[in-house]
């Protein structure tokens, strides 16, 4: 766990968002297959999440997995390389965008929605079995958080006090259903009362609330007091996947999303506003993250795709009997 100021987090929130705008280079290339789902506009949740996690803590995310990956220290590279589908990639291309996993950092995520709770569930009791001081955490959305995993999980968890910490970004839509038609709820935070969780909700739009939060959520759990639930309300500014025509939402709240609810443009407006960087230096930081990307992509480019005839290699663990 590291301590982290202002001017790392900005680079941090940089660095992801260019990392999904060369993802999207691939798909209209027919380079990356399956519904790509990018997380521009939900950069400050990941980027204030590092910094409170340690290399033994576990992270299970979504579909929506990138930030939540760079967040856990995966390696931007192989990550790049894996989405691309390259045989240089995390999982030899074999995972894909959907399903990156790097046992090295106990980062795994899950394409089925609302799996990833019971998945960070095992992490954490096997953290709670060995008596160390882990933490287990589990990213959802709000379409997650109506999955019986979701009560199942944390129901689990509050009887055990074991270290879970489950962090829902709810950015206002299950693809195309918003949430305050489908819950009964007015907040999902709330609902941690029940389990007798730690909870709080927060705006995910200020990495720094995040930070704060979640720094005291994985506290709470890592001293075995129990679970711990944190909502972070967010928006995607782009549809639910690479394809999405996002026609559930009309074209002004779309502009007004982008216009009021940037993260990133936030966060530099408030750096300059406190006198902790200049206009100047914040967009040199800006270009070098945005070159960086680039000359990353034309190199994961050049890298060999999996052979055809390795389709099935990886897919069992051998054991000794």
């Amino acid at each position: 766990m590291t301590s982290l100021g202002p001017l790392d987090r900005y680079p941090a929130m940089l660095q992801m968002r260019h990392f999904d705008e060369a993802c999207l280079e691939g798909v209209p290339t027919l380079e990356i297959h399956g519904e790509l789902h990018t997380g521009i506009g939900q950069e400050a949740i990941a980027a204030g999440m590092i910094g409170a996690l340690a290399p033994g803590d576990a992270l299970v995310s979504t579909h929506r997995n990138h930030y939540h990956a760079i967040a856990k220290g995966v390696p931007l590279r192989p990550l790049l390389a894996e989405i691309y589908e390259k045989e240089s990639g995390l999982c030899h291309g074999r995972g894909g965008h959907m399903h990156p996993f790097d046992p090295e950092r106990n980062f795994s995520a899950t394409g089925i929605v609302g799996a990833s709770l019971p998945v960070a569930l095992g992490y954490a009791y096997a953290f709670w079995m060995r008596g160390d001081r882990n933490v287990a955490v589990a990213v959802t959305g709000d379409g997650g958080s109506n999955h019986g995993t979701f009560h199942e999980s944390l129901n689990i968890a509050g009887a055990s006090k074991l270290p879970f910490v489950v962090v829902v970004e709810n950015n206002q839509y299950a693809i195309s259903v918003r949430f305050d038609e489908v819950s009964a709820s007015g907040t999902i935070a709330e609902r941690g009362a029940a389990y007798g969780a730690w909870w709080q909700q927060i705006d995910g739009t200020d990495v720094d609330a995040v930070a704060d939060a979640f720094t005291a959520a994985m506290d709470h759990a890592r001293s075995r007091r129990g679970p711990a639930l944190l909502e972070a309300t967010c928006y995607r500014f782009r549809g639910h996947y690479e394809g999405d025509h996002d026609s559930y939402r009309t074209r002004e709240e779309r502009k007004r999303i982008r216009r009021e609810h940037d993260p990133i443009a936030r966060y530099r407006a408030r750096l300059i506003d406190q006198g902790i960087a200049s206009a100047d230096e914040l967009d040199r930081a800006a270009y070098r993250s945005k070159e960086a990307m680039k000359a990353m992509l034309a190199d994961v480019r050049r890298d060999k795709a999996p052979d055809p005839a390795g389709a099935l290699a990886y897919r069992y663990v051998e054991v000794a009997t």
